[in-house]
């Protein structure tokens, strides 16, 4: 096969004639992400991820095919930013709760937000109610985490080459769809096998999960060394001797708290150069001082929440939501998906009681109001800084207050740096 030359960013690279860009990349050690592409299959270009330009035309990278001469730019500041654009839209169109998802740690589009270092997404999480399909005889699909890479639909066949995946509906409203009498066809290695081709937690076997503890998963560990660079974090100067840091808990569980704990004999050294003012780590409950620094666990799922947020917001030069509730409200906005009647109703007047008759909804003025969801901390209040985790590692938060408050360089390690 005839070798041609061709250009990646300037640099001159070789590959056979009519290779897959991606491929071709590959071999001469340049790294183009893509949730959809497989080298056996014709070029999907579905998922996007891998947008590149082709003599100055964006196009995706999978479906181009190297020739002389071509000029392919990659990784320019806006690819770069178009790419984690694309992203950041996957993960808001559907319900990604990582914390507990089964595929978690071995999720390739959780892998590539880790990559591109999205700690949280410019666009609104849109929690939509989508179907969990239990039908099929092996399998569970999970619409929420559809990305309609159309992998399934391409590489799983039963023995007799019928397809057990395919696009139904049109537009906005097209999902994955299973044909039940073929699913029933498919063997366990078969099944297993459509489990692990999804790059996402789509598609699961019954009985089937992934279990590894952190560590043994596929992308707990980047490549050895690999830091995560700290950007845009707003330094902050102050005369104060000692370093005055605020921290609450509003709609969380704590977790984050009890990271921070985590820093264990660290403390004694962090009283050196800061000081607690309103914390539940000290029980100091009202501000006393204006305070350099903001940490705030939780999202708002109430009006004291808000309440307490805003007060944060006013009394701290720099606010940082730490965890994935406070980024973009985590596991308890799990409830988003439903209406809050529906969800009052069944906690309270569906739910079992030991008091018989005593089935009513809480409704008292001294009760918070419970808003109609659960929303992140940027929705309320401008936030300065953003440290996802469920909950953070407790070096990756020290060492963002570091760099904040006393202006040292630092790099998140790549096994600190997840959302779960």
């Amino acid at each position: 096969m005839e070798n041609i030359s061709f250009k990646i960013d300037g640099r001159v690279c070789s590959a056979e004639k009519g290779q897959n860009l991606i491929e071709a990349a590959k071999q001469n050690g340049i790294f183009i992400p893509t949730l959809c592409h497989f080298k056996h299959l014709n070029p999907l270009g579905t998922c996007r991820v891998c947008t590149v330009k082709n003599n100055g035309r964006t196009i995706a990278g999978c479906t181009v095919n190297v020739e002389e001469g071509i000029d392919i730019e990659v990784n320019t500041p806006e690819l770069l930013d178009a790419r984690k654009a694309i992203l950041e839209m996957m993960f808001v169109e559907g319900n990604h709760f990582c914390p507990s998802c089964e595929k978690s740690g071995d999720c390739q589009m959780q892998n590539l937000g880790y990559e591109t270092g999205i700690r949280f997404t410019r666009f609104p999480h849109l929690f939509v109610d989508r179907i969990v399909d239990a039908r099929p005889e092996r399998i569970v699909v999970n619409q929420n985490r559809c990305i309609k890479c159309k992998r399934c639909i391409e590489e799983v066949r039963t023995n007799d080459g019928h397809r057990v995946f395919n696009f139904t509906h049109r537009g906005n409203n097209t999902v994955v769809g299973i044909d039940y009498e073929q699913e029933a066809k498919l063997s366990e290695t078969q099944a297993e096998h459509a489990m692990h081709i999804c790059p996402t937690g789509s598609i699961l076997v019954k009985g089937k999960t992934f279990g590894k503890p952190f560590g043994d998963r596929q992308f707990d560990f980047g490549p050895e060394g690999k830091m995560i660079p700290l950007k845009e974090v707003k330094k902050h100067k102050t005369t104060n001797k000692k370093k005055r840091i605020a921290t609450t808990s509003l709609a969380g569980c704590f977790g984050c708290h009890m990271s921070m704990l985590d820093v264990d004999l660290g403390l004694l050294d962090l009283l050196e150069v800061v000081e607690f003012n309103k914390s539940p780590i000290t029980d100091i409950k009202t501000f006393t001082e204006r305070c350099d620094i903001g940490l705030i666990e939780g999202g708002c799922c109430n009006t004291h929440n808000i309440e307490v947020l805003r007060e944060f917001r006013k009394n701290c030069d720099i606010l940082v939501s730490v965890g994935e509730c406070a980024i973009w409200g985590g596991l308890p906005a799990i409830r988003n998906t439903v209406p809050l009647e529906d969800c009052l109703k069944e906690a309270y007047l569906n739910s079992m009681t030991s008091e018989k008759g005593e089935t009513i909804i809480p409704n008292h003025e001294d009760i918070p109001k419970i808003l109609n969801k659960v929303y992140s901390n940027r929705e309320v209040v401008e936030i300065d800084y953003h440290i996802p985790g469920c909950p953070p590692n407790a070096n990756h938060i020290w060492n963002v207050v570091k760099h904040i408050l006393f202006e040292e360089e630092y790099s998140i390690a790549y096994p600190e740096f997840k959302y779960d």
